[in-house]
């Protein structure tokens, strides 16, 4: 075998154990599930340079001890520029997704398995494998999560507060941190709205998007806008609600 491929054999083994060893169960936490709604969002994004308008659609369902949410997002000129899904079962945790998801603009399409039976989480792209001890997120499901979680304990997110996750992405999975900055009013075409914002910042030396979530308090605590920052600053996009409709 070339010594380059068992170098990065063996990188991607010490990856996946260094993160596994770092991975604890999620500490008990009260959580109360939003209310199934469809959200729209008006969209600006800046891909390389290149500034669009458009559209994001999320229909968020919850009930019966399982949920499901899909997203679709589309810009102009460029179409769909993001797709995803993720569905599971609701535990002592909050959200437990079982399948995830996901289509980028120019990318190909990749999975996350949370297979509940062995207990680990797997990947179409790669061969890393997780424990699931419990709390264990993916992309889609971590606003969510955290808004279920706001409105489980609304009096724990205030500033400087911090939540801690461990989040599948699309070939391994890590710890993701949010703290809370501040409360602040937005501008949205459904008015002024105060919501409180949280950010997850990428971790030193890291290729990650950055991640801003506001949340609304006074409605359901729903995630009102959404901010997805690349690492190097040309990709950008910026999501604000436009129209709550609850089902």
């Amino acid at each position: 075998m070339n010594s380059n491929v068992i170098r990065t054999a063996l990188a991607g083994t010490a990856l996946a154990l260094t993160a596994a060893a770092a991975h604890a169960a999620a500490p008990a936490r009260a959580f109360d599930l939003p209310p199934s709604a469809d959200l729209r969002y008006a969209i600006k994004a800046e891909q390389k340079g290149l500034a669009l308008d458009g559209e994001a659609t999320v229909k968020w369902r919850a009930g019966g001890g399982k949920y499901t949410l899909s997203s679709e997002s589309r810009a102009s000129i460029l179409g769909k520029i993001n797709e995803n899904r993720s569905e599971g079962q609701v535990d002592e945790n909050g959200l437990a997704p079982e399948k995830f998801t996901e289509k980028r603009f120019r990318k190909d399409p990749y999975g996350v398995t949370f297979d509940r039976d062995s207990r680990t989480i797997r990947f179409t792209e790669g061969k890393l494998s997780y424990p699931i001890n419990g709390g264990e997120q993916d992309r889609a499901s971590v606003p969510w999560q955290l808004s279920a979680m706001a409105r489980g304990m609304p009096g724990k997110f205030v500033a400087g507060s911090e939540w801690r996750m461990f989040v599948a992405g699309r070939r391994d999975a890590e710890a993701w941190v949010f703290k809370v900055a501040r409360a602040e009013k937005l501008r949205t075409p459904m008015g002024q709205l105060d919501a409180v914002h949280l950010v997850k910042a990428p971790s030193s030396g890291s290729k990650e998007q950055q991640i801003d979530i506001w949340l609304a308090p006074a409605h359901e605590w729903y995630p009102v806008k959404v901010r997805f920052s690349d690492h190097d600053g040309d990709d950008v996009v910026e999501q604000v609600i436009a129209k709550i409709t609850r089902r």
